[in-house]
Formats: C-alpha cells, sequence, structure tokens
C-alpha cells in the first residue's frame, strides 16, 4: 500500500515536470514569434481564385510605337480647311487593333486590366551595312529612340490600370484607397503634386461650360455638334475627377488673371486646332467678344496669296492684355520647300529641327503646348511631298526611315530643344500634350470604320495607371523642363464625343472617329492645364 502511494505521488510530480517543460517552450515560443507561431504555413492557407470573364472591346486607339499611324479623316470645312491633302495610308498591311479586356469580379466592383494587344507589326529594327564610325549626336539620340520603342513593345505585356465601378457614385470604392476616402467631387490633397491622369468621369449637371451652339465667333461649324443632327448631348455633362485630389475650378476671368500680360501658344495638328478653339470659348463662356483683337499678324498669321487660311491665329483680350494663339505644326518639326518657285516642290521633313515658328516667337511665349501624331503615315508623307531630311540633307538611315522612329526622334528632338531655351526664358512653362486616342471600329476612315456608341465606356470605370498610355510622350519629356500634359487615357474611355456620323463636311458613309465635339473631351484637357500653369 505504501509502495502505491509513492507511485502516484511519482507520477504527480512528473505530470507537474511535463507541464512546466511545456510552459516554458510556450513561453520562450511566444517571445520569439508571438502569433505566427501557432499559424499554419503560408502554401497551406486556402486559396481561392476569382473567376476571371474575357470580353473584348473593339477598338483604334493609337500608340506611341507604330511604325505607321491611320492618317487623320479629312473632315474639313470649306470655310477653314485643314488639309487638302489624300489621308488614305499607302501601308497595305496595317491592320486594326482591339485590347483584350480582363474583368475580376469582387465584392466592391470589378477590377479590369486593359492589355493592349497591337495587331499592327512594325518593322523597329533594319540591318544596315555601314563602316563602324564614332556615332554622332544625332545616331545616340536615335539610338535612344530605338530603344524606347524596343521597350514599348514590352509596355504592351503591361496592363493599363482602369478599376470597375458601381454606376452609382454614392457606391463607388476607391481602388487601393484608405476606407473612408469614397468621395466623388472633391478628395484629400496629398503632399505630392496630383496625377490629373488619373481618375474617373462622374456626371456633373452644370455643365457644360459653353454653349456648342452660340460659341461661333471661335468655334468652327465642322466641330460644334449642337450645329449637327445629333440628339444626345448626355455626353457634354461629364466632368473628370482626378483621383485623391481636386482640381481646380476653370473659371476665364481667373484664367485671364492669371495669364494677365502673357501668352498661351497652341503649336500642333488639327486636334490642337481643337483645344485652341476649346479654350477661346470656354474663356469667354461661349460670348461673343467684339473687343477681343485679332493680332495674328504679330505672329506673322497672314493668309498667303491664293491661300485658304492662315497657318494659325491669335486674339488678345484686352482687359488683361492676354493673348491665346495656335500654330498649325502637323508633325512638330520644320518644314520648309526645297524649290521655293515651284508649287509641286518637294518638302523638306528636317526631324532634328525645332518648326520655324518657335525658332522665332518663342521669346514671345508664356505658356506653352505641343503636340503630334496623326500625321505619321505614308499618305500624309506621300501626299504632301514630305522628305525626310537629317543635318541638312536627305536622311539616309534605313532605321530612321521607319516613321514610328522617325516620330519618336522627332518628338524628343523637339522638346529637347524647348528645354534647352527654358534658362533663356525663365518665364516660360512648357508642356507636351499626349497622343488624343481614334475609336474607329470596323475599319478605318475610308474602308467603313465607324464610333456609334453613344453610352461612354467611361461609365463605371476609373483610370489608375501611374505612366502614360502614351509612351513616346512620357519618355521624351524625362529628364527635361518641358512637363506631361496627360489626356490619353482619359479621352480613350470617352470615344462617345467623336463627332462620328454627323459631320456636316465628311463624304457620306464616312466618320469622323479622330476629332471631337465641343463643348466636349478638350474642354477637360483645357481644365488640367488650367489646374498645371
Amino acid at each position: 500500500m505504501k509502495r502505491g502511494a509513492l507511485r502516484r505521488k511519482a507520477r504527480d510530480i512528473s505530470v507537474v515536470l511535463v507541464v512546466l517543460v511545456c510552459a516554458t517552450v510556450v513561453i520562450w515560443t511566444w517571445d520569439t514569434t508571438p502569433t505566427s507561431a501557432f499559424l499554419p504555413p503560408e502554401s497551406h492557407f486556402l486559396k481561392l481564385e476569382t473567376e476571371k470573364v474575357v470580353k473584348r472591346i473593339p477598338t483604334a486607339l493609337n500608340t506611341e510605337t507604330k511604325d505607321s499611324y491611320s492618317s487623320a479623316t479629312p473632315f474639313v470645312n470649306k470655310e477653314t480647311k485643314e488639309d487638302s491633302t489624300n489621308n488614305k495610308d499607302t501601308e497595305e498591311d496595317e491592320e486594326n487593333q482591339v485590347e483584350e479586356v480582363t474583368v475580376s469580379e469582387t465584392n466592391h466592383g470589378m477590377t479590369s486590366t486593359i492589355q493592349e494587344k497591337g495587331l499592327e507589326q512594325v518593322e523597329h529594327e533594319v540591318l544596315v551595312s555601314e563602316p563602324k564610325k564614332t556615332p554622332t549626336r544625332e545616331e545616340n539620340k536615335l539610338k535612344q529612340v530605338n530603344h524606347e520603342v524596343a521597350a514599348s513593345e514590352d509596355e504592351r505585356t503591361k496592363t493599363t490600370h482602369i478599376k470597375e465601378t458601381h454606376s452609382d457614385a454614392e457606391s463607388t470604392q476607391q481602388f487601393i484607397a484608405k476606407k473612408d476616402d469614397v468621395s466623388t467631387s472633391t478628395a484629400r490633397i496629398p503632399s505630392q503634386a496630383c496625377n490629373y491622369a488619373k481618375g474617373k468621369w462622374v456626371v456633373d449637371n452644370h455643365r457644360p461650360l459653353y454653349s456648342g451652339s452660340h460659341c461661333k465667333q471661335w468655334l468652327a461649324s465642322m466641330w460644334a455638334c449642337r450645329l449637327m443632327q445629333r440628339t444626345d448631348f448626355a455626353f457634354e455633362r461629364l466632368r473628370w475627377q482626378p483621383k485623391d485630389c481636386s482640381m481646380e475650378e476653370f473659371e476665364g476671368s481667373k484664367f485671364l488673371r492669371r495669364m494677365q500680360n502673357k501668352t498661351l501658344a497652341f503649336v500642333g495638328d488639327s486636334l490642337g486646332r481643337q483645344q485652341f478653339q476649346s479654350m477661346m470659348c470656354m474663356i469667354t463662356g461661349g460670348k461673343e467678344r467684339p473687343d477681343v483683337l485679332d493680332v495674328g499678324p504679330e505672329f506673322g498669321f497672314i493668309t498667303p496669296e491664293g491661300g485658304a487660311r492662315p497657318n494659325g491665329w491669335a486674339y488678345r483680350f484686352p482687359e488683361t492684355n492676354t493673348t491665346v494663339l495656335y500654330h498649325w505644326s502637323s508633325t512638330l518639326c520644320d518644314i520648309e520647300p526645297l524649290n521655293i518657285s515651284d508649287p509641286l516642290t518637294e518638302h523638306a521633313m528636317h526631324l532634328d529641327r525645332p518648326p520655324a515658328f518657335l525658332r522665332q516667337y518663342l521669346h514671345k511665349i508664356d505658356v506653352l503646348v505641343m503636340n503630334t501624331g496623326h500625321h505619321w503615315n505614308r499618305g500624309k508623307l506621300n501626299g504632301n511631298r514630305w522628305v525626310m531630311h537629317l543635318n541638312g540633307v536627305p536622311n539616309t538611315n534605313k532605321k530612321l526611315a521607319a516613321l514610328g522612329n522617325a516620330k519618336n526622334f522627332t518628338i524628343h528632338s523637339t522638346v529637347s530643344w524647348v528645354s534647352s531655351q527654358l534658362p533663356r526664358h525663365p518665364g516660360l512653362k512648357a508642356f507636351y500634350r499626349s497622343l488624343s486616342p481614334r475609336h474607329f471600329v470596323g475599319g478605318e476612315w475610308n474602308t467603313g470604320g465607324s464610333c456609334n456608341n453613344t453610352t461612354p465606356m467611361s461609365i463605371g470605370k476609373e483610370v489608375l495607371q501611374e505612366e502614360s498610355s502614351d509612351y513616346s510622350a512620357g519618355h521624351a519629356v524625362k529628364g527635361t523642363g518641358v512637363k506631361l500634359l496627360d489626356i490619353t487615357a482619359l479621352s480613350h474611355i470617352r470615344d462617345e464625343g467623336h463627332i462620328s456620323r454627323f459631320s456636316l463636311t465628311a463624304s457620306k458613309g464616312v466618320q469622323d472617329c479622330l476629332h471631337w465635339c465641343l463643348p466636349g473631351v478638350p474642354d477637360t484637357w483645357n481644365e488640367i492645364l488650367f489646374a498645371m500653369i
């Protein structure tokens, strides 16, 4: 009996010792890794994959890495003709682009990533047998451009983030934002500069900023959709709301005060002219202003003998001595006739020279907005008899002869030149506007392409990408004093805003899916510009 008691006592002591040892191990483990020690490894967690639905949105969005571009539509006002050239692109292997959209369903909406699948193949590399020599400045610049063109091919495999949200603005959840950040009109302003290219379109019943039917003094009838047979104008009431910051409200009087004794210049193609006319309507509220002065001759804007119009317009608001002008330069490089006495002469297209207008009048400009893009196609070059020149002589570099390389080289060259002039003009603010997208579906302008959609694809979407969709523009301004006016992605989801089949001047069956109705999307470009000045 005594032996049994001893056994029970020894067993109790053993149990106590085991408990003490376990407690010691637990305490030591807790001190080392408090909670993770009791959790299974990450690989053992159950992961639920969201169901993916793939849908295709047919578009004709231009990217900045193509060897050729479909030509701009020849929608011309008989009184203000944009270009008499036949715009047909001669490259027979050009194909349309489509975008593949992957939509992942979530509890708070749908997160989509748009990945561009360019079907047009561009010859970016051409082998040239040349003797070894020290690279010139132009060759170094071309090498850099070629590198960026190749890099942009890799960019196609990356995604452009556009978030799908509920159509109800009040229930929209911001992507990768704090839970309390759900405002649709104003938001907190972070310490860093606002990225106006990120955001979404929201309905604003206080829009448009002017009347398209009343702004006849500044707005060409070929772009005033209120004067056409279009009946749906819901697109006029959309306002761009940047993400995580508020954008300053545009007011004509505020703009004039800010630009007192200053000059704003738009230099570029017909899309640049649309932005110029939009700005004039925004400043005046679309009202007649007989007191505004035409000062075109001060900038060489005179209709040549036998010509249809001058190569630009300039107007001055006398109350603040503010000048707003536009100069036509579709390729943003210097173009000069080889034989001035021959009306059928070829023209030297100097890829390494900025437009002569900039070289002559830059000192009179305080805010400069440049653009190019849609005229870089074989149809334009052949029709206008443009011959590429480099260093003052015809180009012999086969790599540079590829239109994608030539365009990128020119953008880099002109942006670099403007940046080099900034120390001489300390008050000058220079911007390069990214490419305005086209939305031809089912063909090109001359092969039945259309844009009949009246419901904007912007509904329930949010642009969230950090980098510009216009790769060439984004990289051209890096490291320079020229700022990027990035409008490509936000304009891409506004396919319903084009003139479409309602053009007053187009041939039967031809649609304008390049230019925009005004009031419309270019007004937003100017609102962002105003906020950045």
